[in-house]
């Protein structure tokens, strides 16, 4: 899980008019297109000093494109941009409350890494990705990946987010972790043997001080058991929440040594 710089605005925007244009060219008939042609033409051969290329000709066609679809200017996209990142920190823009735990205990620090694995849904990965960690979001469905990057490629959030579908026996991070999100749903299938296996390589790829949340529904309380999961986390600082719905979330944080 290699931490990736975060994309500049500018480079934001750049790839917002790029893809609008694009989405353009490919929605008209090629006889609309050929006629945009003909009007960059027009324009370049109007202009003094100017030798007619097809790097210029295709500039000039982008720049109408831009003026037909009145596409606004950087400065325009950028003052909404920042507007809509400062939204996307808060946890209710995600059907979060601010006093669920995986927004009290998970540190959304621009270098934090965190795996959430078996996701049953999107919004804590969206979250913490628009807080500015890096999310690796694992799960043995094709399907819930792909409504997962769905939802992560609308919020403009894909650099900061990656899945993958892996397989528990053979997979390890490739960098350390501030914080495990795991449904009960990733670690069912596995036998107790596995499920210590796949918990102990958690741990240790785990930095001092960070936590992981096990989230069990009503029906999933049995497997992994807590007495299993407490067994599991012996040296970490262990609570356990309730929730309304009959589920619950285990809570483990690593001491600091």
């Amino acid at each position: 899980m290699v931490s990736r710089p975060a994309r500049s605005l500018k480079h934001e925007y750049e790839i917002y008019v790029e893809e609008e244009i694009e989405n353009y060219k490919e929605s008209i008939p090629r006889s609309a297109l050929l006629s945009i042609g003909d009007e960059a033409v027009a324009t370049l051969t109007d202009a003094p000093q100017f030798a007619l290329t097809e790097l210029l000709l295709a500039e000039e066609v982008d720049r109408i494109i831009f003026r037909r679809l009145r596409l606004p200017t950087y400065q325009t996209w950028r003052r909404r941009r920042l507007k809509l990142l400062r939204e996307m920190r808060r946890p209710e823009h995600w059907g979060l409350h601010p006093d669920d735990l995986v927004v009290r205990a998970v540190r959304t620090a621009g270098d934090a890494h965190v795996l959430v694995a078996g996701a049953a849904t999107e919004a804590p990965v969206l979250y913490l990705a628009a807080n500015g960690c890096a999310v690796t979001a694992v799960a043995d469905e094709d399907d819930a990946l792909q409504r997962m990057m769905s939802a992560v490629a609308a919020a403009g959030l894909g650099e900061r987010v990656r899945a993958l579908h892996a397989d528990w026996s053979a997979w390890t991070p490739d960098a350390e972790l501030q914080a495990v999100i795991v449904t009960a749903t990733a670690l069912k299938g596995l036998t107790a043997a596995q499920r210590e296996r796949v918990i102990t390589m958690l741990q240790q790829a785990t930095a001092d001080g960070g936590v992981h949340l096990v989230q069990r529904t009503e029906r999933e309380r049995s497997i992994p058991s807590l007495r299993e999961l407490e067994s599991r986390y012996e040296g970490w600082s262990v609570t356990v929440e309730r929730a309304e719905s009959g589920g619950d979330t285990f809570y483990a944080r690593k001491d600091v040594a």
